[in-house]
């Protein structure tokens, strides 16, 4: 580990530990696992840490709310072993997470909007005369139905699937989605909601909460990206007699 002009400062993994909350052990485990840079010892053999491991500590705690703690991990390991690329992909790939997070949410909200309601005393339907009406084969609905996200039931005279007024609205919701390039692995919890909640009106807290999380998580990156940018500029400080 280099030496910086910033770094005078000794701490001990206790003093490393009570800014934060930690056990001297948790601060242990972090170097073990690469997430701060090796310490350096004393002729007894015990750990000192500098100001560029507190800076460390500071981005990797900072890092964990919005990329987690196995990415932000994966993040300071790379920072620490100069592969600042590799640190960058991977926060490059949390935001695309993020993105497609919001953009999922988006296509929800478009789907529930338009999603017609479909009245009880419509009664049931059969699986021809609902794949006309989406448009699309009974071979699908029956895909639809392996996957967990229609479950018509079947008549018991003629085995027939009967589609209830529950059912059809499901129908309707994940085409929507579909529509809009959506796995069905990806639609299932959705629709799973709206079975629990009794239909779509009950979702409204759940988007918001789904917002909300959203929101936090891109503050959450852009304080990890404040903190990381900081020991960036620690780590890559002069070292002491380079300058002149």
């Amino acid at each position: 580990m280099r030496e910086n002009p910033q770094d005078s400062g000794r701490l001990r993994p206790v003093d490393l530990a009570r800014r934060h909350g930690l056990s001297t052990q948790v601060i242990r485990n972090y170097e073990a696992a690469g997430v701060l840079p090796e310490a350096a010892r004393t002729p007894h053999g015990y750990r000192t840490y500098t100001p560029l491991h507190a800076s460390a500590l500071n981005a990797f705690l900072a890092l964990v709310p919005g990329h987690g703690h196995a990415t932000a991990t994966s993040i300071m390991r790379a920072v620490n072993r100069e592969a600042t690329a590799e640190a960058l992909r991977l926060i490059d790939e949390s935001h695309a997470q993020l993105l497609d997070d919001r953009r999922t949410l988006q296509a929800v909200e478009a789907a529930l909007r338009d999603l017609e309601p479909v009245p009880p005393e419509r009664g049931d339907t059969f699986v021809g005369p609902l794949s006309r009406r989406l448009g699309i084969r009974p071979a699908t609905l029956r895909k639809w139905e392996r996957a967990g996200v229609v479950q018509p039931r079947r008549d018991p005279r003629t085995g027939y699937r009967v589609y209830s007024a529950a059912d059809v609205r499901d129908a309707l919701l994940v085409h929507q989605l579909r529509r809009g390039g959506h796995l069905l692995e990806q639609i299932a919890p959705l629709i799973a909601q709206v079975r629990s909640a009794g239909g779509v009106a009950p979702l409204e807290s759940t988007l918001r909460d789904w917002h909300a999380r959203l929101a936090a998580g891109g503050r959450a990156m852009l304080t990890g990206a404040a903190a990381l940018d900081a020991y960036l500029d620690r780590r890559s400080a002069p070292a002491d007699g380079a300058a002149g």
